[in-house]
């Protein structure tokens, strides 16, 4: 409660400096709280060594123990012709081993709308590049084309471009329109942000092996400034020439067998590796705000330069101590919350024990009572990824968080003898080691990635609690659920599509225990919706299995349809018509409810009570048609029988229109046209429900309610309207007047010309806005050339609801609607979850040379 007085003047000036104070101290909190807000990681995206091409299959090399470690492929160069075991020899290598990727001359050029011309010239990180952002975003349940525009920024560690130097410099006739722009450095980050629309902060981070979590660091600020609302931060590397190899064999930098034995006393090098991985950030109050599924909080951050040490490229442990202790500042957390470091650890002697004491003097000190700090490094596993080094240890240590598991670190024989003395000090599991919370159940980790070039980063990491935050979102919220759901998936391709589908199903079979609506919900709102579409409906991840197996592929939908609303009259009503809809569809439910109001003062009953009297409770399906089929229309008086007819149809009008479906034309019969003409914007749904009640004769001579002409407003139609009584197109001037209305019952319907007319006009998407699908029947009894158009039911009496709608939707989404689905789920608690990302169909793009490499 603010109880700062409104006037000042009546204080004196000790109480106006004090109120004055108190201000200021307010803008300085929430200043300091803007600058120290924890941001949100909500997405990953990553290629490793040992096949790794998301971050579930990383998880599985990690909590396995795999050594990645291979010798160098074939199609990178020839290693036996660059090999030689002593070092000094020129122009050699003395190691034959590393982390690669597989195929990095493959890629999807079709999908990102490049030229193979230009994706030929193009560095393959940028491709990489291209890639693993949009998974990343995929991960994080964001539907890519939902950003275009938006403050979104990208942060990126890239150091080398071998690629370029073969590009560029191997033959100048190579050199064409698209080698510098293919191969410059700052255009990977520009190149991000020109596809996918952003216009944030875009920037390249060179700082050797710091580069990717500097990156971070940068997004994280960026982030906390304001400057960008989302951020995408990462590195790459890839080792495409052996000069950088043999560059840092002179430096004699490397292990012979490629393998980094961080901590150990064998430890002779590091071992080369390659990859690339991205993250996806948000403030934290955006990311709960937005419902974003977060993996973890990046606490703090900070970065530093050893400056002036006893070598240029020798590590400096003062410079390590401070900036973890800055790190551990920015993010408000005491040294002993720490209770695993993923080090830098590149295996050489000198460096892993300066690392170590630096780190074990920060967070452990003097503190004898506190647990060991374990320590590990995930270039045990997959290699030195220089560049894109931080990034694969921040992408472990979320997954380790999710997991609550430290993964084994590898090649750990005997301890290297300079840290066995911090040894009662530090835990080095070399097993799969479950990760135990803190006493108010959160992990907290280090992060530290170091550069030979003296910049230095440290990250803290804090878990995060997802479904805490979702139980608190939705605690006042009731258990309100649809009974069935629908799963859409789509590619730009069939065989993408095919792809797709197969993925979904070993996903499915894998985790049958995730919520299907919430499948349903991150597959449909997190995902671009490309030509190539399939969708299916079912009440269970087992229903929606059986028929990914079964269902084919339909043809792709290249042009989006003219949809046009029919709008049914009398005679087609029924007591409980959409009672599953108004059960548990707010959208519906409130539409209805709104008439109802508006009736009030002209029926002696309510028109729910009308609708749905008193009935045993039924299931949802199958066995509800049973009970709404026992009172028919006939029971209804001629004016409760067109107002709930009304309502009815306009309620499913709205619902439609709530899922993104809008008519591009309306036709109706009888009660029918007036709904059309309300949803037309004719007149107002006040007016549309006294008009057929005027019409129906139940407002004549009742003084209570009694309706002028002049009252009722008209309006031109904001769509294209088929008159009834024409069976054309109506003009302004025709329908947006009394005089149309007040003839309304003395004409027949002129359907057949109706239907004609909207196939004139390339309407073939019909939408039956009724309780029962009778224009389609109608049409096939009148002539089979009316029934040559796609003919969806809103409803039918023989049906449960849902079980209509959704098979409605279904095939309008096949055949290319475009469809609102965060309206189509808005009403309804959800969950983003990490779903399978698209599949890529790559071809092979790679510079024209002799392999002399």
């Amino acid at each position: 409660m603010n109880t700062t007085p409104q006037n000042t003047e009546e204080l004196s000036p000790l109480q106006r400096a004090f109120v004055t104070i108190k201000e200021l101290r307010s803008r300085l909190d929430a200043l300091e709280t803007a600058t120290t807000e924890p941001i949100a990681i909500i997405g990953m995206g990553c290629r490793f060594p040992g096949g790794t091409n998301d971050p579930e299959s990383f998880w599985q090399i990690l909590r396995d123990g795999v050594d990645t470690i291979q010798e160098v492929p074939s199609d990178r160069w020839n290693v036996d012709a660059y090999y030689d075991s002593t070092p000094e020899t020129p122009g050699k290598t003395y190691t034959r081993q590393g982390g690669f990727l597989s195929k990095i001359d493959e890629f999807d050029a079709e999908f990102f709308g490049l030229h193979p011309r230009e994706v030929t010239s193009m560095d393959p990180q940028q491709r990489l590049l291209l890639e693993v952002s949009w998974e990343a975003l995929e991960n994080a349940g964001i539907a890519p084309e939902k950003l275009n525009g938006t403050k979104s920024g990208v942060f990126l560690g890239i150091s080398v471009n071998e690629y370029g130097q073969q590009a560029l410099f191997d033959s100048a006739t190579d050199i064409d329109v698209y080698a510098a722009t293919g191969n410059a450095l700052s255009v990977a980050a520009g190149r991000l942000s020109y596809s996918l629309g952003w216009q944030g902060p875009a920037m390249v981070v060179e700082t050797a092996c710091s580069s990717s979590l500097v990156g971070v660091h940068l997004a994280c600020k960026s982030l906390r400034a304001k400057e960008c609302n989302l951020a995408v931060a990462g590195g790459v590397y890839l080792m495409v020439s052996p000069l950088t190899t043999i560059a840092m064999s002179k430096l004699q930098a490397l292990s012979p067998d490629g393998r980094c034995k961080t901590f150990d006393a064998a430890a002779d090098g590091y071992g080369r590796g390659e990859g690339c991985g991205m993250v996806l950030l948000k403030r934290l109050s955006d990311a709960i705000e937005d419902g974003d599924n977060i993996l973890a909080l990046i606490k703090g951050s900070a970065v530093n330069q050893d400056g002036r040490s006893s070598g240029l490229t020798v590590p400096n442990a003062k410079a390590q101590q401070e900036v973890i202790r800055a790190a551990l500042e920015n993010a408000k957390v005491a040294p002993g919350d720490i209770s695993y470091v993923e080090a830098h650890g590149t295996g050489t002697s000198l460096g892993d024990p300066v690392e170590v004491k630096a780190v074990t003097e920060v967070l452990r000190g003097k503190n004898t009572e506190a647990p060991a700090l374990m320590l590990g490094s995930v270039k045990t596993n997959i290699g030195h990824l220089e560049a894109g080094a931080g990034i694969a240890s921040l992408i472990k240590v979320v997954l380790a968080m999710q997991h609550e598991e430290i993964p084994p670190h590898l090649h750990l024989t005997q301890l290297n003898p300079h840290i066995a003395q911090v040894a009662t000090a530090i835990n080095i599991p070399t097993q799969l080691t479950p990760w135990l919370p803190t006493k108010d159940g959160k992990l907290f980790a280090g992060i530290s990635s170091f550069a030979f070039s003296g910049t230095n980063s440290h990250l803290i990491l804090e878990s995060f609690d997802q479904v805490k935050i979702q139980n608190s979102k939705f605690k006042n919220e009731g258990e309100l659920e649809r009974p069935l759901h629908l799963l859409t998936l789509s590619a730009k391709t069939d065989n993408a599509l095919k792809e797709l589908q197969n993925k979904y199903q070993k996903y499915l079979q894998a985790h049958p225990e995730i919520e299907l609506p919430d499948i349903c919900f991150t597959s449909n709102t997190g995902r671009s919706h490309f030509s190539y579409r399939l969708a299916v409906v079912g009440d269970s991840p087992a229903e929606i299995l059986k028929q990914l197996a079964t269902i084919e592929i339909p043809a792709e939908s290249t042009v989006k349809p003219k949809i046009a609303f029919l709008f049914s009259g009398v005679d087609s009503q029924y007591i409980n018509m959409g009672r599953q809809l108004f059960e548990t569809q707010p959208t519906f439910r409130k539409t209805l409810e709104r008439c109802d109001e508006i009736l009030q003062p002209y029926l002696k009953e309510s028109l729910l009570q009308i609708l749905y009297p008193e009935f045993e409770e039924v299931s949802s399906r199958g066995d509800s048609r049973i009970a709404r089929t026992k009172v028919r229309s006939k029971d209804l008086d001629e004016t409760s029988g067109q107002a709930t007819l009304f309502a009815i149809e306009y309620a499913l009008a709205e619902l439609w229109k709530s899922w993104g479906i809008e008519p591009d034309a309306v036709m109706g019969q009888d009660i029918g046209e007036y709904v059309a003409a309300c949803v037309a914007g004719v007149f107002s749904l006040e007016d549309g429900l006294k008009l057929i009640l005027k019409n129906s004769g139940f407002l004549e001579g009742n003084s209570n309610s009694l309706l002028q002409e002049s009252e009722i407003s008209y309006s031109p139609p904001n769509i294209s309207f088929i008159s009834k009584m024409t069976g054309k197109l109506a003009t302004q001037r025709e329908i947006a007047n009394s005089e149309y209305w007040q003839n309304h019952t003395d004409n027949t319907v002129k359907f057949s010309d109706g239907i004609q007319t909207l196939y004139e006009h390339e309407y073939n998407l019909f939408v039956e806005i009724a309780p029962q699908p009778t224009f389609d029947t109608f049409a096939k009894t009148v002539s089979p050339q009316l029934t040559q158009g796609t003919w969806l039911p809103s409803l039918d009496n023989t049906k449960a609801d849902w079980e209509v709608l959704l098979s409605s939707l279904a095939k309008l989404y096949r055949l290319g609607a475009d469809i609102d689905w965060s309206g189509f789920d808005r009403d309804y608690q959800r969950q983003r979850l990490q779903l399978p990302t698209y599949p890529f169909q790559r071809q092979r793009y790679w510079i024209n040379q002799t392999q002399t490499h």
